[in-house]
């Protein structure tokens, strides 16, 4: 099966009933697929052994093996393909009994056909999105650094045109932006695009360590250079020889610190906590922080000589709500990672949570989006995510201003009129394909009919209150 939607996938039926069987490799047919039919199991582990398959059936209750030993050694070693599980004696027992040796899904015999397409439709969309996620995880090494900056918004173009030129020098860089904009991914990519990528990647947070270590963590310490020092250390300089340094939060550095940090950039040596000679570092040095240190400046609370040393190129992190146009390709980036993380089958989010999602104003940027995805994640009872699966704040989340300008007064939108768009505007992308829209929007093709259906009945609704309005003022 290819990673296209849509596209025909080779399907394994395994039931010691020919006639049933049958029946369920000629429905798998007639979907479009190709299906392979089977009554003894041990001669489908030799099939598989032989041929790719994206999705197998297997009946529970086989004499020489039954179907949950089968699905057993199916999950053991084709991890990534799906096993539906029938039978004709369903309980909660035995279904809880196949999901814990690895189905995908467990059917009641008779599967009505309705039931029997759409657990294949998600079962093979379990397969590629697993699959998909594998693809991504053997070519991180070959993507380049920047694309770790997800989003293609006007705001992140900049950035990642930015990155990309500062990474070609060697100059000092300071990164600016409110917390969880994601500024040490910044630094990463800088680093990784740069001639140092090679060398270490040193990251840390100045807030996080107390003052009286912080000068013995970045220039290191000689035996015996205080009470606890029964050996000596490297500082965080030299380890990061032939690479990079990341100061995070450099606003929070004590003023002391900051004149010996200083004199290390002016002179390119430190002398270790107890020492009594310089040692020489060969390490690019990248500062980041959430403060405005011009500010911090004026206040006397950071040194003006140190703050010119290190924002020789300053780079700005946008927050997320200068980029609203990535919430949805961020939100789907870590549902991907998180799905993979859990083991879930989360294929998408319902058209309402990303009403929600993108009306929300995401105070804590980038961060707070991923912990919402992984809580709705880790939570969700199904195979997409709600409204209900959100944390409160953001389904009770009121925008404190419209979405469009006063002036602009008829482009206001409800959530009810916002989702209402995405879907045209899916529908839209995918040419009127209502599976593959659904595909996309993470539903089932009856959910989005309902809801195509209900818009029309809202907006007949719509339709005859302006015609009856119509016929009264016409009548007066």
């Amino acid at each position: 099966m290819t990673g296209s939607p849509g596209a025909s996938a080779n399907i394994l039926v395994v039931d010691d009933d020919p006639e049933l069987g049958e029946m369920v490799a000629l429905f798998a047919r007639q979907l479009g697929h190709e299906a392979t039919f089977t009554q003894q199991p041990g001669e489908a582990l030799s099939i598989l052994t032989t041929q790719p398959f994206d999705l197998v059936f297997t009946d529970l209750g086989m004499a020489v093996m039954d179907g949950i030993t089968l699905c057993t050694r199916i999950a053991g070693a084709w991890p990534d393909v799906p096993v539906i599980v029938l039978t004709g004696h369903g309980s909660m027992e035995t279904a809880v009994n196949a999901m814990r040796a690895g189905a995908y899904d467990f059917l009641t015999k008779p599967v009505n056909t309705e039931v029997l397409a759409m657990s294949i439709e998600r079962a093979l969309e379990h397969a590629r999105l697993r699959r998909e996620v594998t693809r991504l995880r053997d070519e991180v090494g070959r993507v380049k650094p920047s694309r770790a900056l997800v989003g293609s918004s006007r705001a992140m173009r900049e950035l990642h045109d930015l990155t990309s030129r500062v990474a070609a020098t060697d100059a000092t860089v300071l990164i600016t932006g409110e917390s969880g904009t994601g500024k040490e991914l910044v630094a990463r990519a800088i680093h990784a695009m740069s001639a140092r990528s090679h060398g270490p990647f040193v990251a840390i947070n100045c807030a996080a360590v107390p003052h009286h270590l912080l000068e013995s963590e970045l220039f290191g310490h000689v035996k015996g250079a205080f009470t606890d020092a029964r050996s000596g250390r490297p500082g965080l300089f030299v380890e990061a020889n032939g690479g990079t340094l990341l100061l995070d939060e450099i606003g929070e550095m004590p003023l002391d610190m900051q004149a010996k940090l200083l004199r290390a950039l002016q002179e390119r040596t430190v002398r270790p906590v107890g020492g009594d000679r310089e040692l020489p570092f060969d390490a690019r040095v990248i500062a980041a922080t959430h403060q405005e240190l011009d500010a911090l400046v004026e206040a006397k609370a950071f040194r003006e000589d140190l703050f010119y040393r290190i924002a020789v190129v300053i780079v700005p992190v946008p927050t997320l709500r200068e980029r609203s146009d990535d919430v949805l390709v961020l939100a789907q980036h870590f549902l991907t990672r998180f799905v993979d993380r859990f083991g879930k089958r989360v294929v998408g989010f319902h058209p309402s949570a990303i009403a929600r999602m993108a009306a929300y104003a995401w105070p804590g940027n980038v961060r707070e989006l991923e912990n919402c995805v992984e809580r709705a994640v880790a939570l969700t009872r199904g195979d997409t995510i709600t409204v209900d699966d959100l944390p409160e704040r953001i389904r009770t989340f009121q925008p404190e201003r419209p979405l469009a300008a006063p002036e602009e007064a008829t482009e206001m939108m409800t959530l009810s009129e916002l989702e209402h768009r995405y879907l045209q505007r899916v529908l839209s992308l995918v040419g009127g394909n209502k599976s593959r829209a659904a595909r996309v929007l993470g539903l089932d093709r009856r959910t989005l009919y309902r809801m195509l259906d209900r818009e029309r009945g809202e907006q007949g609704g719509r339709e005859s209150s302006v015609q009856l309005g119509e016929r009264h003022e016409h009548h007066h």
